[in-house]
């Protein structure tokens, strides 16, 4: 059972965890990716993930289906957050479970750091000083940006 979901709604974790599981799984673990109140050494408000929601599914589809065929379990259920969010909101939660305990702990690794290579998801922090700036290795396409962090007057301001 593969379920994956990338949507502007709260993820709700237990949720998460109870579409996985079945009787002969010794493991089932939840990983969920937090906005927390700093970053880089800033105070973080917030931040913003923009998304290209059509593509992000299909990619989180095919990393979970990755992660099935490599690493011993096919109940994997993950979910991505996109929009504003606030600190303490989960953006990303992850829920597997498998027979063994590696199996769950590595397929839930293999999909956090594949989504941070390939999801079409972007993140841009809100600092508390009023400036917000796209992560780097985050930054949206056609932005005319490069891969370094760039300054941004404002958290309203929209790409062209």
């Amino acid at each position: 059972m593969v379920f994956t979901e990338v949507s502007v709604d709260s993820i709700d974790g237990p949720a998460l965890l109870a579409k996985v599981g079945a009787d002969e799984d010794g493991a089932a673990i939840l990983f969920l990716g937090v906005v927390r109140d700093h970053a880089e050494g800033r105070q973080v408000q917030g931040m913003r993930y923009d998304a290209y929601p059509e593509m992000a599914e299909e990619v989180l589809k095919e990393i979970a289906v990755e992660a099935t065929e490599h690493l011993g379990t096919d109940r994997i259920a993950i979910a991505h957050r996109f929009g504003e969010l606030e600190i303490g909101d989960i953006s990303v939660g992850i829920a597997v479970s498998s027979p063994h305990r590696s199996e769950a702990y590595e397929a839930s690794r293999y999909v956090i750091e594949e989504i941070k290579k390939r999801l079409p998801i972007w993140k841009k922090e809100h600092y508390i000083d009023g400036v917000s700036e796209w992560v780097k290795g985050s930054i949206p396409p056609g932005t005319g940006l490069d891969s370094s962090v760039h300054s941004v007057p404002s958290a309203d301001d929209e790409l062209v």
